[in-house]
């Protein structure tokens, strides 16, 4: 009864999410890509809940399945939402776990290299120093969230507003991506130990997992676009989507947007276990698909896919640049190689058909 309800709340908040994201319109994605804060914007996500869906029920949240909750990602790929509910949303889960209040407000998560940062005991307090690059929308976080060790531990620690010195900067997306510096005192309250599970790699593979279905929503938009302009385009008499050529085409971008999805489904239900090898393999065949779909989609639209004023390209950039962040292709496939050698030649086969058991492969 108890996941009849959670799965009756999971598809609630998807036919919710599909009308809040949906109201939104280019000028709003426009705005944000020419540095504006959409505080409207934010205010229907936030008064929705949508920032606290992956967060227990004690803690404030929904109380649903993580898979549940992070399908609220794919619909906001699906429109192109712009503010950071993937950043948000992660933000809470670790702070929450780490056994913080929830961010008021935006709040975003620094994925950086093991050493980047650094704890100090300060009297009664703490001092924190480092710098990480593309941070995603530090500029307008209230709070910043990351993971940093001292003495042989993890913490997770809590930026608050002003504490940290932002560099604004774009992504290949045209999303905020700041440089963020810090070298400041920090309450002894605002650093926690990480939950055992959480490590560097840990917290990159979860952030992973929720790009993963961010880029499958924006995935199966631009197949939805490319299909319609295909049958609206007509070319010596007849729509282009009725040459062979153009439907060859599209039934590969059909095959790379549904591996996507089925990527997307991998990597949600790996989520709470943090099975870095199973949102390894999908970040991977994620970032396949919009390698491969992305450009067929420009080239069925032609020149006008080219276009600032064109949409596509809210959509492919996008995946353009989800596809390397939270870790590329090459770096994730590079862990999972690691992984199988290490399993060695009797263990290979069974570790090959052990990724992404139990997660919906």
């Amino acid at each position: 009864m108890a996941d009849q309800q959670s799965g009756e709340t999971g598809a609630l908040l998807n036919e919710s999410a599909g009308r809040l994201f949906g109201s939104f319109d280019e000028k709003d994605v426009r705005a944000v890509e020419q540095g504006e804060w959409p505080d409207a914007v934010w205010a229907k996500v936030q008064d929705a809940g949508f920032p606290l869906a992956l967060v227990s029920e004690a803690a404030g949240g929904f109380g649903i399945a993580s898979a549940e909750a992070i399908s609220l990602l794919r619909i906001a790929g699906y429109h192109a939402a712009p503010v950071p509910l993937a950043e948000t949303m992660l933000a809470n889960r670790l702070l929450s776990e780490a056994g913080f209040d929830v961010a008021e407000g935006p709040a975003t998560v620094v994925v950086a290299e093991t050493g980047a940062f650094a704890l100090a005991k300060h009297g009664g307090n703490w001092r924190i120093s480092g710098s990480a690059a593309g941070v995603p929308w530090a500029r307008h976080a209230e709070t910043i969230v990351l993971l940093v060790g001292h003495e042989s531990k993890l913490f997770v620690v809590r930026l608050k507003r002003g504490v940290a010195s932002i560099a604004p900067a774009m992504s290949f997306a045209n999303l905020p991506a700041d440089d963020a510096a810090v070298d400041a005192e920090i309450a002894a309250d605002d650093v926690r130990p990480a939950p055992a599970n959480w490590t560097s790699q840990s917290l990159k593979a979860a952030f992973a997992a929720l790009r993963v279905s961010e880029m499958a929503g924006a995935l199966a938009r631009v197949m939805e676009i490319t299909v319609g302009y295909a049958n609206e385009r007509v070319q010596f008499g007849k729509p282009i989507g009725k040459q062979q050529a153009i439907q060859q085409q599209l039934a590969v971008l059909a095959g790379q947007a549904a591996a996507c999805g089925g990527a997307a489904d991998v990597a949600s239900a790996a989520f709470d276990s943090l099975d870095v090898i199973a949102i390894a393999a999908a970040k991977v065949r994620a970032g396949e698909a919009a390698s491969i779909a992305a450009p067929i989609a420009h080239q069925v639209h032609g020149a006008i896919g080219f276009t600032e004023e064109h949409r596509l390209h809210f959509f492919t950039r996008r995946l353009w640049g989800w596809r390397d962040e939270c870790g590329s292709e090459r770096y994730w496939s590079k862990v999972v190689g690691q992984a199988a050698i290490a399993a060695g030649a009797d263990g290979l086969w069974p570790f090959v058909v052990s990724v992404g058991a139990g997660q919906g492969a």
